[in-house]
């Protein structure tokens, strides 16, 4: 039991880290070079676009689930939800 409790607070700092904008550029430069785009091209830079916008649906997605979110009007209509 004493060995899990010594791995505990590091499990939850590393859950607490997040992921540099430098390094999510890079990946996401590396997607886009992974589909066949070439870098400096008008299609390279509408795919890290078309990446960037779904990240930022993503974040709203989760803003909506967010039971306490009251800012903002949702998709459906109507305001977030207070409760």
């Amino acid at each position: 039991m004493r060995p899990i409790l010594c791995l505990l607070p590091v499990v939850v700092i590393a859950g607490c880290t997040t992921i540099m904008p430098e390094a999510r550029r890079a990946g996401d430069e590396a997607r886009c070079a992974d589909y066949g785009f070439r870098r400096g091209t008008d299609a390279f830079a509408a795919c890290l676009q078309r990446i960037d916008l779904s990240r930022q649906v993503d974040r709203r997605a989760r803003l909506y689930d967010d039971p306490f979110y009251v800012g903002g009007v949702v998709p459906g209509g109507g305001y977030g939800r207070i409760w």
